[in-house]
């Protein structure tokens, strides 16, 4: 069965197409039908060797905006793509080309509903920056606050939803119709990709998400967040502090050694462990291009558009497990994983265990410079999906910010321990989380509870008193069904006394053989024989009782 192809979105299923065929997967194309149109439109087919995982990055850079994103997602997902693929995807680049100034200038006049001459004292029509969704420019306001303007690229949210609909065709078609997809689940994974693109897409969103940052690590006093200016801010136009500063990846080697490389890296990972296991709202894309050095020697977090939100409950279990991770308890992390993760049919849980196991004990013996702390969680990510065990997406997203921030970490300090600072750092996690569970919030909630409690317990005391006095209090156990348990014993005991009839008839017709008697059948003592008859005939009734009954009661 071929997928429904249609006309507007057929260039895409092509770009689709000669990227399975290139990168192996030309049975996906072949199941979805598509190979003739391939032939048709590009002449494509499987290459002679097997293409570098570098390449699978450029080729989504050609592809467009959607792409790089979709790239940027997979990079996540150690249960998709081999170790290759997902590095080299951790790398892809989003500087794109930037659109003119004419441009940037009718998009703010129209977003803000005002001249820009009127909205900005100065404007700089060079961009700072140009990614596949938009562009930064500086600027400042009238009140001379300078700030930094990020537009959205013109027609592009167009562009994107034309290209998620025909990835929305393709992922349908491969859950219902091929292996790889009920195995997978390519819907979850694109509804997943959707909802973070979409959420990009609206720069007020980026706007809440620098407010709460900036909020959660106000105490961090080397940790910098831009807080945005919520007047100039609509949803293709974001307004943010100007923050000054230089990429951690172009500092030189005289400029780390004036910075305090160590205790900038020890506070970063400190308020990514605060902002995952504490707040539940974190940063989820802390590469190298989005950490900057400000001129005073601080960290600042900007293009906060990616987030991660992890739930309470799993907030608990992800602590539990980055601390057996840390201390090279793998049997322990492994169990952790199993209880996150949701099972499949056909699940080796005692294979993902020693697996797990091998890899955090084999983690022990290594140098400061060699654990890598989120590359651990990503292959975790993967031998899970190969032993038939779905891990959360929450638990992949994590995996990529640690291994991010691994590479930030020794960025600043080559000796950084990944591995140490969680364990450092585990107490105080425990008390921020104890002190938010008791805010008043959460204690109100409690309070409201105890109260309907409190409401309810007199009635229900008098209610279980009168049932005693009057000896009608039931206790109701739900285990063996007593009837039927009677009924089978009983079929039991009747099927070992025709037994014993059957022996003793047997046993009494040997005997009476020695009797010699005028009364013969077919030249035997003819009662003996008449007793090994009614032997014969009982025992094939009871036979013929037990296959009948037995077969029965293996259908019901």
């Amino acid at each position: 069965m071929a997928i429904s192809l249609r006309g507007e979105h057929l260039k895409r299923y092509v770009d689709i197409g000669r990227l399975l065929v290139k990168y192996g997967r030309s049975d996906l194309v072949r199941d979805a039908g598509m190979e003739d149109l391939l032939r048709e439109e590009a002449g494509v087919d499987a290459p002679d060797a097997a293409p570098a995982a570098a390449e699978l990055s450029e080729d989504l850079e050609r592809l467009g905006p959607t792409y790089i994103k979709l790239g940027q997602l997979l990079s996540t997902r150690a249960d998709l793509l081999p170790p290759p693929y997902i590095e080299a995807l951790s790398r892809l680049q989003d500087d794109v080309a930037p659109f003119p100034y004419a441009e940037v200038e009718r998009i703010v006049t129209t977003e803000l509903g005002v001249r820009m001459s009127r909205a900005f004292l100065d404007f700089d029509p060079e961009p700072l920056a140009a990614a596949s969704l938009g562009q930064v420019h500086r600027a400042r306001l009238r009140d001379g606050t300078e700030v930094a303007v990020k537009v959205q690229r013109p027609g592009i949210r167009e562009q994107i939803l034309t290209d998620l609909d025909a990835l929305g065709d393709i992922a349908e078609f491969l859950d219902r119709h091929t292996e790889a997809g009920r195995r997978y689940g390519m819907e979850g994974v694109l509804a997943e990709f959707r909802k973070t693109l979409l959420s990009e897409l609206d720069y007020r969103a980026e706007a809440q998400n620098l407010t709460t940052l900036g909020e959660n690590l106000r105490d961090f006093e080397r940790i910098a967040v831009p807080a945005p200016v919520p007047d100039y801010t609509t949803s293709r136009v974001l307004t943010m502090a100007y923050v000054p500063g230089k990429k951690v990846t172009e500092l030189g080697p005289l400029a780390r050694m004036e910075l305090d490389g160590g205790v900038l890296a020890a506070d970063l990972f400190r308020a990514y462990l605060k902002q995952i296991l504490v707040d539940g709202f974190f940063h989820a894309d802390p590469h190298p291009g989005n950490v900057f050095i400000t001129p005073d020697g601080r960290i600042a977090l900007i293009d906060v558009g990616m987030v991660g939100r992890v739930a309470p409950e799993m907030q608990e279990r992800l602590l539990r497990m980055l601390l057996a991770v840390s201390e090279g308890r793998g049997e322990e992390a492994a169990d952790t994983a199993l209880r996150i993760g949701t099972t499949r049919v056909g699940i080796d849980e005692d294979g993902f265990t020693r697996e797990v196991a091998s890899l955090v004990s084999g983690m022990q013996g290594a140098t400061a410079r060699q654990l890598q702390v989120g590359r651990i969680v990503m292959e975790m990510t993967r031998m899970a999906a190969e032993n038939g065990l779905l891990l959360p997406p929450e638990l992949s997203t994590l995996g990529k910010t640690l291994f991010a921030l691994d590479q930030v970490g020794r960025t600043l300090d080559p000796e950084f321990d990944p591995n140490a600072a969680i364990r450092r750092h585990a107490a105080e996690i425990m008390r921020q989380r104890m002190l938010k569970q008791a805010s008043p919030g959460a204690m109100f909630s409690t309070l409201l509870e105890t109260n309907e409690l409190v409401q309810r317990l007199p009635g229900r005391v008098n209610a279980i008193l009168d049932n005693l006095a009057e000896n009608e209090f039931r206790v109701r156990v739900d285990a063996i069904d007593e009837t039927h348990l009677m009924a089978g014993l009983q079929k039991i005991a009747n099927r070992i006394t025709l037994g014993l009839v059957l022996a003793a008839l047997i046993i009494g017709a040997a005997m009476l053989m020695r009797v010699e008697t005028t009364f013969r059948i077919w030249g035997y003592p003819g009662l003996a024989m008449l007793l090994f008859l009614a032997a014969v005939v009982g025992g094939v009734l009871l036979v013929l009782n037990i296959v009948v009954y037995d077969e029965r009661s293996g259908k019901r």
